[in-house]
């Protein structure tokens, strides 16, 4: 599956101006990788880099070549290396070390950090325009710092038994890194940020579940082959922060994922989100189970249900508003389930990830192949209403390579997924309700702030809607035929008399959602929080409409507080991925119940079907075949089933 002539074709080689602070291993062209290649009209890639080209200095306003590509590419040979015992691969890693530790800064305040963009000629650039932080580039702790911290791991691992004074040049820097990451991140170890309420790790690398977690991978690789002890305590330490970023359970948002920003509670997003793999990699090195509950939450819990909903969306905020799918978020998830299956003895995971894995092969929005194993090109994502980047830049290369790379450690998942890559998914699973889409009155009404960022959430399709005491929403209801969660998301307000909403169908009470909490704001960057609540009671399957009447805090509150509410998520308590080729059809069914299910599957003919039932944390609880067309499978509280 693997082929790395796109990648090859990215790459370059360099002699930068010498420049105090910055330097490498050896003498030579420094091996680099060009950020991105836009598809021409002929079929052809291009390759350039990022901001505006000025053609008179041969500049761009960030660079052509960047750490952090350079750094995920590297570990890509290297782990093909590994695989094959490939020489060009061997070759490759070397260069893109050597490359990656020259933008390492090796003296003064900043020494451990690394600058993020180099021009074509080899000039670094520490203050790219438009501006990124830290800037400059070198100044802090950084996701590119941690993702030089995972190349380095990696690289020390391969290296330590092929070239020992490389390995022990990259041992030194990659101590050179832990001391940069011990003074200004760790030295706030123990520490806790109050982000609207919630206690969340003061020690995570730039607020960052996702970019701690790829530190944390390359921090397990070197420990596992004999790092050192300061490099084993601040694996535990960034573990325990990842760990910590878990939240919600079987019926409450976010469902058991981990979060990946520890500036807000708001949002999730698939790209970057490697928090469960680096838990599952840190707790074998340690050996540390109780790292993999919440690994195995987010894996078994969270992902089937992900899937369910259309698949690794770039943005919950906490709405399904940015359904862009790129690489860097199918391949997180792909590696979740295979490095949690392998730590947590749960191959039911390995089904899972065929579902995921798909996506390459053309079981995703676009019905369209996303991965060319004749020229190794993943393109660079699928917009929301399914239209297909035809770009292939580097990140997106890397992570589809990753993604290979683990299909071809395991042929038999391999070759399921490409299997279903033929399929046309069907979904059975959550569906949005816009509040502006609803029949307003007594005063309700439809708010479209300057910008639908609030600093750490998004308004759903750009606005909301305001509800004063006395006011009414109502909304048509899609037709069911089970039950389903209704998460209505509120704005949650310090405002002690912000009021309430009382939730009903025409069919019964649901309950009622206090529009007021989230205290103290503390480090998250806006006071309040666009969370999903629950209502008590799921809704039935034969109501018809939703309403909500704002209700004061009490007898003395103020009248006209207003109350927001951006959407309604519905979640039935059984979602249903299907994907049906020519000869056969997958069914991943995920719960959100807190009872044992049996739930209704209708085949096109009769076959063999096989039917895994596993629970909430991924272990296997029954196994059954049967050749009905209609039969029922059983799915198990917050468990997930796979049909085969």
């Amino acid at each position: 599956m693997t082929n790395l002539a796109h990648l090859d074709y990215l790459g370059a080689v360099v002699t930068p101006p010498a420049l105090a602070g910055h330097s490498t291993y050896g003498s030579g062209p420094l091996g680099v990788l060009w950020t991105y290649a836009d598809r021409r009209s002929d079929g052809s890639y291009a390759r350039i880099g990022g901001g505006p080209y000025d053609s008179a200095t041969n500049t761009y306003g960030q660079g052509a070549y960047n750490a952090d590509d350079i750094a995920r590419a590297a570990v890509v040979y290297l782990r093909h290396y590994s695989m094959h015992g490939d020489a060009h691969s061997r070759q490759a890693a070397y260069g893109l070390l050597r490359g990656l530790t020259f933008l390492q800064t090796t003296t003064g305040v900043n020494a451990g950090n690394v600058v993020l963009w180099m021009q074509p000629d080899g000039t670094l650039n520490p203050s790219a325009e438009p501006v990124e932080l830290p800037d400059p580039s070198d100044s802090g702790p950084s996701y590119w710092l941690a993702r030089t911290v995972w190349a380095l791991g990696e690289g020390d691992a391969v290296f330590r038994s092929l070239d020992a004074g490389f390995a022990a040049f990259l041992r030194e820097r990659l101590e050179l890194a832990v001391s940069a990451l011990e003074r200004q991140v760790l030295v706030r170890y123990g520490s806790w940020n109050l982000v609207d309420g919630r206690r969340v790790p003061a020690w995570l690398i730039a607020a960052g579940a996702d970019a701690t977690s790829e530190a944390v991978l390359g921090l397990a690789a070197y420990v596992e082959a004999g790092g050192s002890a300061r490099a084993r305590t601040a694996l535990a330490r960034f573990a325990e922060g990842l760990a910590a970023m878990a939240a919600g359970d079987t019926q409450t948002w976010p469902f058991r994922a981990l979060l990946p920003w520890g500036e807000s509670i708001s949002v999730w997003h698939a790209w970057g989100a490697q928090m469960p793999s680096a838990l599952a990699a840190a707790s074998a090195v340690l050996r540390a189970p109780r790292l993999l509950e919440p690994a195995l939450g987010d894996a078994a819990g969270f992902t089937p249900l992900l899937m369910t909903a259309g698949g690794p969306d770039n943005g919950w905020l906490p709405a399904p508003i940015d359904r862009t799918q790129i690489a860097y978020g199918v391949d997180a998830r792909l590696q979740a389930l295979l490095g949690v299956a392998t730590a947590a003895r749960r191959p039911g995971l390995r089904q899972v990830a065929a579902f995921v894995a798909a996506w390459y092969f053309g079981a995703n929005r676009a019905g369209q192949t996303m991965y060319d194993p004749a020229t190794g090109r993943t393109y660079d994502g699928i917009s929301g209403d399914g239209v297909v980047n035809r770009n292939s830049g580097a990140e997106s290369t890397i992570h589809g390579l990753l993604s290979m790379l683990a299909l071809d450690a395991h042929p038999s998942l391999a070759a399921q997924a490409r299997a279903l890559g033929s399929a046309s998914p069907t979904l059975s699973g959550l569906q949005v309700l816009e509040a502006e889409a609803g029949t307003l009155s007594g005063g309700a009404t439809v708010v479209t702030p300057p910008s639908p960022w609030t600093g750490e959430s998004q308004w759903s399709n750009n606005s909301y809607v305001s509800l004063p005491t006395g006011s009414k929403a109502t909304w048509p209801l899609p037709p069911a035929t089970q039950p389903r969660l209704a998460l209505p998301i509120i704005d949650v307000v310090p405002d002690p008399t912000a009021g309430k909403t009382t939730w009903s169908t025409n069919v019964h009470p649901l309950g009622t959602l206090t529009h007021t909490g989230a205290t103290p704001q503390g480090t998250s960057p806006t006071p309040g929080a666009l969370l999903p609540r629950t209502l008590p009671t799921a809704l039935p399957s034969q109501a018809t409409h939703l309403t909500t009447t704002a209700t004061p805090a009490s007898a003395t509150s103020a009248q006209l507080q207003e109350r927001r509410v951006d959407a309604v998520l519905l979640l039935p308590l059984i979602s249903e991925l299907r994907l049906t080729t020519s000869t056969a059809t997958a069914i991943l069914l995920a719960s959100v119940d807190t009872h044992p299910r049996r739930h209704q599957v209708t085949l096109a003919a009769p076959r063999r079907s096989v039917v895994s039932t596993y629970d909430s944390t991924g272990a296997l609880k029954s196994r059954l075949s049967t050749t009905a067309k209609t039969f029922t499978a059983p799915v198990a509280p917050g468990g997930f089933t796979v049909i085969l």
